[in-house]
């Protein structure tokens, strides 16, 4: 837990089914690369992140601060304890301190490349490496990357945007009866948090349950092939680039079915994790586009058609006798200007001269 007062509970979010699920996915397999939120402001999307972290085994919550440097992220070595003692000295970074936790990136998209690159290497591979002039130094940084971006503001690099494991969109809420249950659930948290937070306290139990318990079933679960077979044809549907896809889409509906406490992943699971997985790399048009060359060519022949046909009533017209008789129906000739002889006045002075 972070700070003296709770948070708001994880399970007391109110209409956010779609962001619990992948966040909780990706609590039981840090190494699908992370989560990314983007929604508006005010959508709770801290909230949910922070709600998370009590969850997890040591409740960390380190929130990653915009103008926070390389060294400040990933850690720094001390080369002259090197040179002095032959040993490395490494002072860890914020990635050490999300271990076992959750590391916030509010904004994501307005962080310098190198720095998300950063990131999303140590949420999917667990490691994190530090490398300063031949010496290196490597630890534990197994955490739940939650990365957050209004899309006003920006959008990431395709490149990085491909690497987050999962993306969830949230929008306004325009249903009164919803926004009244969230209002009132945040007022009351406000009110009275550890009040509000001991209501909840089975319910977060049972979530905590169900995590350790999916993290330790989660190797023993298989894939048929069956499961195999929609995973693929889903992403060839959506046109995706390599296979990132479905290997995240695989890791992903296994750690459902392990939430789930199901005995093996099936086609249900792949289902439901299938939008999150593919909302930012499908690209159907390109897959659309390739699909119907055929059905293009009769809409092609017609715009030839009515490109030519635009090109002989220009004609047409240019050709449009004096007396209107030729060119389309109802073009006017052309109108001769009247012209005004206008006399010139010479200057006296120049006269003179």
């Amino acid at each position: 837990m972070n700070g003296s007062l709770p948070a708001f509970p994880f399970t007391a979010l109110i209409d956010q089914q779609p962001l619990q699920q992948a966040l909780l996915i990706a609590a039981v397999d840090p190494g699908i690369g992370g989560v990314l939120v983007s929604g508006p402001r005010g959508t709770a999307k801290s909230t949910a992140a922070r709600a998370l972290a009590e969850l997890l085994p040591e409740g960390q919550f380190v929130t990653l601060p915009l103008g926070a440097s390389e060294e400040r992220l990933i850690g720094t070595l001390d080369l002259d304890a090197v040179l002095r003692d032959g040993a490395v000295k490494f002072s860890p970074g914020l990635l050490a301190q999300a271990h076992r936790g959750v590391l916030y990136v509010d904004e994501i998209n307005l962080l310098p490349d190198t720095l998300v690159d950063a990131l999303l290497d140590a949420a999917a591979s667990g490691v994190n490496t530090v490398e300063r002039d031949g010496v290196s130094h490597s630890h534990d940084a197994r955490f739940v990357l939650v990365g957050t971006m209004n899309p006003e503001e920006g959008e990431l690099r395709p490149q990085l945007l491909d690497r987050f494991g999962l993306v969830v969109e949230l929008e306004n809420c325009f249903d009164p009866a919803v926004r009244q249950r969230i209002v009132k659930a945040r007022l009351a948290f406000d009110l009275d948090p550890r009040g509000f937070h001991r209501a909840y306290a089975t319910q977060q139990s049972d979530v905590v349950q169900r995590i350790r318990a999916a993290r330790a079933a989660l190797s023993a679960l298989s894939f048929d092939d069956a499961v195999h077979a929609l995973v693929s044809r889903l992403c060839i549907e959506a046109a995706v680039d390599g296979l990132r896809a479905d290997l995240v889409m695989l890791r992903a509906a296994r750690a459902l079915a392990a939430l789930d406490g199901a005995d093996a992943v099936t086609v249900a699971h792949v289902e439901r994790v299938a939008a999150s997985v593919l909302l930012h790399r499908r690209h159907a048009d390109d897959a659309s586009a390739e699909a119907g060359t055929s059905e293009r060519e009769p809409q092609e022949a017609a715009t030839a058609s009515a490109d030519q046909k635009t090109e002989n009533g220009q004609h047409n017209r240019s050709q449009a006798k004096s007396d209107g008789s030729a060119g389309d129906w109802g073009y006017l000739p052309p109108q001769p200007a009247g012209i005004a002889n206008v006399k010139t006045v010479v200057p006296l002075a120049a006269k003179k001269r």
